[in-house]
C-alpha cells in the first residue's frame, strides 16, 4: 500500500487544503480515505482533497508525506492520473 498526501497549502473555505492519492490503485484510495472519515464528496477524479486538521491522522495511519512535486510524479508514474476532459 502506498498513499501519498502533500503538504496542505491551497486556500479554500477558510482553511488549508492538501491532496491525498493512491499510486498503487483507486480502490486503495477509497478505503484509506473512507477510514479515515474523509468524504466521498472530496474525491476528484483521481485524488482526495483534505483539510490541514486531517494531515496528522493521515500520516499516523500511514501515508507518506511527500512535496507536491514528488505526489504528481507518482501519480502520473502509477498511470492513475485523470486528465480534467475539456468542454
Amino acid at each position: 500500500m502506498t498513499i501519498l498526501v502533500d503538504p496542505p497549502k491551497w486556500p479554500a473555505h477558510g482553511m488549508l487544503w492538501g491532496h491525498l492519492v493512491s499510486d498503487e490503485s483507486l480502490d486503495e484510495l477509497h478505503a484509506f480515505a473512507q477510514g479515515l472519515g474523509i468524504p466521498e464528496r472530496g474525491f476528484d477524479r483521481d485524488h482526495y482533497d483534505f483539510p490541514e486538521s486531517k494531515l496528522e491522522d493521515l500520516v499516523v495511519a500511514g501515508a507518506q508525506l511527500v512535496s507536491s512535486h514528488e505526489l504528481m510524479t507518482r501519480l502520473i508514474a502509477s498511470g492513475l492520473r485523470a486528465r480534467k476532459t475539456r468542454s
